[in-house]
């Protein structure tokens, strides 16, 4: 089944948008280690993770989340977190990753009462920074669940970006598309004989400090690692070439945003940006409504921005970061052990 999947996915990464991503028989260096990993470890190298690759420390950064956070093996069953990474997606309006995601746990055992989980996952992106009430989990349990809703904030933005809204081609007769969602979710799985060890993929990225308001995670070294190692790679790259008047926009921003998309219409873009140069539109305009609302970018706000970015990488580098640190911000809000109260097993 493992190859048949990988042959069908093969049109699906043809469906990402705006970039093209490497082909894994293409793939080199840090971009052919990330691949190698996910065909191990998670069965498929997934678009949700290809379209990462023409930045290879992105690359790496999202697998890092991905990895450490959802699937590597814990105190959290792959169920409760799959129920999170559903409910979060849902929430953020994702249908991609809700298909993908239902349909794995779907094929999980013990998937039991995950009700309460996925209620305050769903709420997530919209908790207030104090208050809200107990945790449906203990503080034992908060760096996997609290992580994995991190990265999927992450990555319902990258997906609604480059990504159509199913995973299963357009072409694909509707009686088809659930057996096929089914086989691709029974080999989302490691190979037979791995086990996904948390921490094992830190490697791939340089130490960093843990960002501040996440120490929620410091009890558990492997998401911590991730959080951290992902964060300061995916920021060095804005650094290098991302302009500090857009990235100051975005976190001013960010600090008064309670959660709630911006709109229907986009005269809140106008207002934010006001105060910029017309050289720093594109790039600020594009980063404020991947963080802010993604489903309100249109070609035309991708096209204006290659005009002065004509590269891939480029494209890629600034969608991570504006999506990684409005999914961080909301990490800090989302509370940590101090709120957090006995539970079943997860």
């Amino acid at each position: 089944m493992r190859p048949l999947v990988r042959m069908l996915l093969k049109g699906p990464l043809k469906q990402i948008r705006h970039i093209a991503a490497v082909r894994q028989d293409e793939a080199r260096g840090l971009v052919a280690e990330v691949y190698t990993q996910a065909r191990r470890e998670f069965g498929v190298v997934a678009p949700p993770l290809a379209l990462h690759s023409p930045a290879p420390e992105t690359l790496a950064a999202s697998w890092l989340l991905l990895r450490e956070t959802l699937l590597a093996e814990g105190r959290v069953s792959r169920a409760a977190k799959e129920a999170v990474a559903a409910a979060v997606s849902r929430a953020n309006d994702c249908p991609y990753c809700v298909e993908v995601h239902e349909a794995k746990l779907a094929t999980l055992p013990g998937t039991g009462d995950h009700a309460p989980l996925a209620d305050w996952a769903h709420h997530s992106g919209r908790l207030p920074a104090t208050g809200g009430g107990p945790l449906p989990f203990d503080a034992a349990q908060a760096p996997e669940i609290l992580g994995t809703a991190v990265t999927f904030h992450y990555l319902n933005r990258m997906v609604r970006l480059f990504l159509p809204d199913s995973p299963v081609p357009r072409a694909a007769p509707s009686a088809g598309r659930a057996p096929v969602m089914r086989m691709v979710a029974r080999a989302m799985r490691p190979d037979t004989t791995t086990t996904v060890t948390p921490g094992a993929s830190l490697g791939l990225l340089p130490d960093a400090p843990l960002p501040a308001g996440l120490d929620w995670a410091r009890s558990s070294p492997a998401v911590a690692g991730a959080l951290a190692r992902a964060v300061a790679s995916v920021d060095a790259a804005a650094e290098r070439w991302i302009p500090e008047a857009v990235r100051a926009l975005l976190h001013s921003e960010l600090a008064v945003h309670n959660g709630t998309a911006p709109g229907p219409s986009r005269a809140w873009l106008d207002t934010a940006t006001a105060p910029l140069t017309a050289e720093h539109l594109p790039a600020a305009r594009l980063a404020l409504l991947i963080a802010l609302n993604p489903h309100q970018v249109t070609d035309a706000d991708i096209a204006e921005f290659r005009t002065a970015h004509p590269a891939d990488r480029e494209l890629v580098e600034l969608a991570s970061w504006a999506a990684l640190t409005a999914a961080v911000r909301i990490g800090t809000r989302l509370g940590g052990p101090a709120r957090t109260t006995p539970s079943a097993a997860l």
